[in-house]
């Protein structure tokens, strides 16, 4: 249940504030085996300089930053959606980092951060968004369960992407390439 459960956006000056939650966190999914870009153990030390240039990039508009609040104001999730640069990518992002705290989890928090990197997305124009994870991971189960399309074995950018379809949910393969998993979510209608 995610009544109490509110998702915001929030700046680098509350990224200084939080840091040492913002740790906690991270450094939690960490020694989960979460495939976050990080290898256990992770110090309080690295996962605090993480969050700081996460705050950098959050200045530079290098990526926007959301939290999960609970009822109390903790922060028990975070994700990020960092737009693309390149000038013919303008109309995308990726998200990165989902990260729910272990004690957080199967409540809906993943799914409603999900949701609303979508409408962030869709507010700044963005029609493409995409997203990696383990194959045979807790994420991919979630990311096909919140109706993102997957495109199996793709580890390239360059290669073509399968449209979120409302009425299609599933992933149609999930063979090991790399051990990584594309998901992609189209904002707007594709024309096929």
């Amino acid at each position: 249940m995610t009544d109490d459960i509110q998702v915001r956006r929030i700046g680098a000056d509350e990224v200084d504030q939080r840091l040492e939650r913002l740790a906690d966190i991270l450094i939690d999914c960490v020694a989960n085996g979460d495939s976050v870009s990080f290898l256990p153990p992770l110090t309080r030390r690295r996962a605090r300089v993480y969050w700081r240039s996460v705050a950098d990039a959050v200045i530079c508009n290098g990526c926007a930053l959301l939290a999960a609040e609970d009822g109390a104001g903790q922060i028990v999730g975070t994700t990020q959606m960092v737009p693309a640069t390149s000038e013919n990518q303008l109309h995308s992002a990726r998200v990165v980092k989902v990260l729910v705290e272990r004690s957080a989890r199967r409540r809906g928090i993943g799914r409603r951060m999900l949701r609303a990197v979508s409408e962030l997305a869709r507010k700044e124009g963005k029609t493409l968004l995409t997203l990696s994870t383990t194959t045979g991971s807790a994420a991919e189960r979630l990311y096909a369960s919140s109706g993102w399309a997957s495109s199996p074995g793709v580890c390239s950018p360059l290669t073509a992407h399968i449209a979120r379809r409302p009425s299609s949910t599933s992933i149609s393969d999930t063979t090991k390439l790399a051990s990584r998993l594309l998901f992609t979510d189209h904002i707007c209608p594709v024309p096929f």
